[in-house]
């Protein structure tokens, strides 16, 4: 299969390439250069690429940041979709199109009886990337209402996994702990440690996203996510254990979201049954694999 990827340089679309390869797809990465939101642009790499699938990856992810130029992060994430979902049925191929959008756009869930959200829960996006990634599902849909585009959505969870930038929790905690282990430090900041999430390796999420082109219904929603939640402080405490050190945990207000969904915790049913998938990974590896990363580069 030739497949098309945008964000390819980011985090998840590198372990995306990677795994494509491996399974014998040809890989074309839309060039960094490339304005997403640049309508005439896209459709010329789209179209030089003639691509039998396109993975949309990229976006602006950062929930946190989207607090300081939501403007931005509304044109990147809508609009973008817009123009590689109009480039993909101008192209001539008529690719299957999988977008990814988040689990963000549940917001808070009222009570644990609602766990786990499945993708016919309510939405109600807390931040300004969650409602970005809300629209740019809109678009989707009506692509394919509207055009009969085989499009697929899906909603992952937290993914996590070597290589991931610092400006996730996971992430910023492998990062403190190698430093402060480096450094001699007894303690770490931290943010928000009660905050529970859908943890999957980035490694197992990647492998669903191309059983999903293969074998996802057109104009559905999927979540991609373990079904297990776990809670911050967990993650501190098995990243601890495994570093074989005592670190404080110091919260900085810094840290802290103006606002944070308490707990997402996936139903994986539909993806369970449209690919045959299960995440292999276990966690404690996954955590291991993390830390190792960074400590190689501390």
């Amino acid at each position: 299969m030739r497949a098309l990827i945008t964000g390819a340089g980011g985090f998840v679309g590198g372990w995306l390439a990677e795994h494509l390869r491996a399974a014998g797809d040809e890989v074309v990465a839309v060039d960094q250069q490339v304005e997403i939101t640049d309508a005439p642009a896209v459709l010329s790499a789209v179209k030089s690429a003639e691509p039998e699938a396109v993975y949309h990856l990229a976006a602006l992810t950062h929930v946190g940041a989207s607090w300081d130029d939501p403007l931005r992060v509304l044109e990147v994430n809508v609009l973008g979709t817009a123009a590689v979902l109009a480039a993909a049925r101008q192209c001539g191929t008529e690719p299957r199109v999988l977008v990814t959008s988040s689990a963000e756009v549940y917001g808070k869930v009222a009570d644990d009886r609602d766990l786990p959200i499945s993708e016919t829960a309510p939405t109600a996006p807390l931040t300004p990337y969650a409602a970005s990634k809300l629209a740019a599902e809109a678009v989707c849909l009506q692509a394919h209402a509207g055009h009969g585009q085989p499009v697929i959505v899906v909603r992952p969870f937290n993914h996590i996994g070597p290589g991931q930038s610092a400006s996730f929790a996971v992430a910023a905690l492998a990062q403190r702990i190698s430093r402060a282990v480096a450094e001699g430090a007894d303690g770490i900041p931290v943010g928000n440690l009660s905050a529970r999430r859908d943890f999957t390796d980035v490694r197992d999420v990647v492998r669903a996203y191309r059983l999903l082109v293969e074998r996802g219904e057109a104009g559905r929603l999927y979540n991609v996510c373990s079904g297990t939640d776990r809670s911050i402080r967990e993650v501190a405490e098995v990243m601890l254990e495994q570093a074989g050190v005592h670190l404080e945990l110091r919260t900085d207000p810094e840290l802290v979201r103006p606002v944070d969904v308490p707990v997402l915790r996936g139903d994986p049913r539909r993806l369970f049954d449209a690919t045959g998938w299960r995440p292999e990974i276990p966690f404690e590896q996954t955590i291991a694999d993390v830390l190792a990363w960074w400590r190689e580069a501390a």
